[in-house]
Formats: structure tokens, sequence, C-alpha cells
């Protein structure tokens, strides 16, 4: 055989091992996710995990979450109203900010927002218990580890990330008040009635799905990340510990964002 076929037979061995480890990776997520589920119907009890999960995933977000509603909201009021003041329409501006905010920015930004606060320490959390043996101990003693670690952070993502999104769109809401009605001299009774007479229920169920999505993907993938911190390569140290958590990062970004689009496409 000559060299120059080595080096095809090399490339596509590499290309063939590199698909059969990917194949093996999501076959894995997905069964990381059914034994995610399991664990709801599984001991231990759920009721004081959940609560704190919702104390640390929930109440501590509640600032930065705030926060950046209340600057997306003045953001789009000043665009907003720049923009209808070109067409004469600046009485439409309340419609334009409830809209982005409900259907789109709330609870793209609120999942992003938590993914970076939360999501990274949950990564964070499993993996130093992977790279300790902790996980390995509760195997030992017959404890499920997806009952334990994994499901009290679902159910308490699944309960807070529909409440974290309503409060992101409120504030949203009173902060392109501020600009547009307090600041820039729009009509605070045209710009209520708009949000009144635009917003119906369908927009606010597509924020609803939005959140339940967005809490089970990331979630799903955070926690899948630290609780194989160091697997694939056999080594458990800290770097494994911090690439997983950067890992869960981008990768519960980047899903958020495109089923953000998918969910979108659906109900639209």
């Amino acid at each position: 055989m000559t060299p120059k076929e080595n080096v095809v037979l090399g490339l596509i061995q590499s290309l063939g091992a590199l698909t059969l480890d990917r194949l093996a990776g999501l076959g894995r997520m997905g069964m990381f996710f059914f034994y995610m589920l399991r664990g709801m119907f599984r001991p231990p009890g759920k009721f004081w995990p959940v609560v704190r999960q919702i104390q640390f995933i929930g109440t501590k977000s509640f600032f930065v979450i705030g926060f950046t509603a209340a600057f997306t909201g003045m953001v789009l009021g000043l665009q907003g109203y720049y923009t209808l003041s070109k067409f004469g329409s600046e009485g439409l501006l309340g419609s334009a900010v409830a809209l982005s905010l409900i259907r789109e920015l709330g609870p793209v930004l609120s999942a992003l927002m938590v993914t970076g606060r939360a999501g990274s320490a949950i990564c964070a959390e499993i993996g130093i218990m992977r790279i300790d043996e902790q996980i390995d101990a509760l195997e030992c003693m017959a404890i499920d580890p997806y009952a334990y670690l994994v499901t009290p952070k679902l159910l308490a993502c699944l309960i807070c990330m529909p409440l974290l999104v309503s409060f992101c769109d409120v504030v949203g809401i009173m902060g392109g008040y501020v600009i547009g009605v307090k600041l820039l001299g729009v009509s605070g009774g045209a710009y209520m009635d708009g949000v009144e007479s635009s917003v119906v229920w369908n927009d606010i169920y597509m924020g609803i799905v939005k959140s339940f999505c967005f809490a089970f993907l990331m979630i799903w993938i955070s926690t899948y990340k630290g609780y194989y911190a160091g697997v694939d390569k056999g080594y458990f140290g800290p770097e494994e510990v911090s690439r997983a958590t950067t890992n869960a990062v981008v990768l519960s970004s980047i899903a958020i964002l495109v089923c953000d689009y998918v969910v979108t496409s659906i109900l639209l």
C-alpha cells in the first residue's frame, strides 16, 4: 500500500472513530435524560432538596434577571421610540416593547442569565462530586444519584423559570415605560393601552412554553457535563471540571437559541 493510500485510510479511520464517539455521546445523553426523568418517581424524597434548589436557582437569580430586564426594556423603549417616530407611530411603543419581551427577549435572556449564574455552578458542583468519587459512594450505598442529585434541580428549575420569565417581562415593560413616557414624552395611557390591546394569550403561552423548554435544556446539559466530567479521558482533575463547566455554559446557550427558533417556528 502506497504512503498516499495510508494517509487516506488514516483520515477515514479518524473520521469514523470521531463519528462513533459522537454517536456514543448522543446515546449517553439520551440515557441520562431518561434516568433524570425516572428519578422523579424514585426515592429519596424531593421536597426539601427542591426547596433548596428553588432558593438557589430562583431566588438568587432575581437581582440579575431584574437588572438585565430593566436595561433591556429601557433600550427597547429608546430604540423603539426613534424607529416609530419616523412613521409617526409613537403610540405603538407599548405594543412593540411588550411583544418583544414576552415572545422573545424575556424567555431567552432569562434562560441565558440563569445558565450563566446557576447552570455553571450546578455543573461545577456535580463535577467536583464526580472527581471526589462522591457519586460512586452514592451508588455503593444503593442511592440513585440521578434522583438524589439531578431530579431536584430539574423540578426546581421547571418551577422557577416561568416565574423568572414573568418577572423579567414585567420589569422590562416598566423599564420601557420609564424611558418612553417619563423621558421621551409618550402618552402613558397610550403606552399601557398598547400593552393591553396587543398582548394576547398566545403570546404569553409562547413565553411559558419556551421557559419550560429552556429549563429542561439547561439542567439536562449542565448536569450531564458535570456528571461525566473526566469520564471520557479517564482523568479526574480540576481542569476537567473547569472544561466541563465551560462546555456546559456554551452548549446550553447554543441549545437555548436553537430551541427558541424551533419553538417560535412551531407556535408562531
